[in-house]
């Protein structure tokens, strides 16, 4: 095993070993444990008792944050027509057709978030091998497959995160950063926290939320305690 670096060991450190913390109160050991010298995203790592190989278990949806994550992301638009014209007045970075597709084809792949008009999406289909392992491809589910492409920019630019299970049945999201205040940070995690608990799959049976953590981008994971986190995000 690794050692670990003097900086970890004393992230290490300022956590209680086998505790289970609030919401709050692992904010603001993230606060103290991001030493890294950049300003560390906080990231939320929630497990869920789905099985992602079936789909009617399948957890994916879109939430916008209040205070957005901090990072400015980079929206490419696929679209033809009088739309091309829409997407590049609501703010949009890359717009085009065909011609992005192949040149996303050929590996391009220096953007944050796509968005695809319908009539567009037969052509996109072909980029599913390219952006679907990464989380780009457009989804009529996530709103990125729409005709309002004026909106879904604004969304997308305003802090909309999408949020998924992965293979090992966790949603993983960065919801901030270390400049944030710890109000900003909770009013994030409490945003998270509650679309994920709405889009809870009927099929489900038994426990929904197995366990809760959170950690910067560098540091340690913070173990915080369901059922209280349930409460607060609930604000009981």
């Amino acid at each position: 095993m690794a050692k670990l670096s003097k900086r970890l060991t004393a992230a290490h450190q300022k956590i209680e070993d086998g505790k289970q913390y609030t919401v709050k109160e692992a904010i603001a050991l993230f606060k103290e444990t991001a030493t890294a010298k950049f300003d560390e995203s906080m990231e939320v790592h929630i497990r869920l008792g789905v099985d992602p190989r079936h789909a009617d278990q399948q957890v994916r949806s879109t939430v916008v944050l209040p205070h957005g994550t901090g990072k400015t992301k980079r929206v490419l638009v696929l679209a033809m027509g009088e739309k091309v014209k829409e997407a590049e007045e609501a703010g949009a970075d890359f717009v085009g057709g065909e011609e992005l597709v192949g040149k996303i084809s050929g590996g391009w792949l220096d953007f944050d978030a796509v968005i695809a008009t319908p009539d567009m999406m037969k052509s996109v289909g072909r980029l599913g091998k390219v952006l679907g392992p990464r989380g780009l491809m457009p989804s009529a589910k996530t709103g990125s497959v729409t005709f309002d492409i004026a909106s879904a920019i604004k969304e997308i630019k305003a802090g909309r995160v999408e949020f998924r299970v992965d293979k090992f049945a966790i949603v993983h999201n960065a919801i901030g950063k270390k400049s944030f205040s710890n109000e900003q940070l909770f009013d994030n995690a409490k945003t998270l926290i509650q679309a994920v608990l709405k889009a809870r799959p009927a099929s489900v049976k038994g426990t929904y939320v197995k366990s809760l953590n959170l950690s910067s981008s560098m540091g340690p994971g913070i173990k915080i305690d369901v059922a209280s986190a349930q409460k607060e995000v609930a604000g009981e």
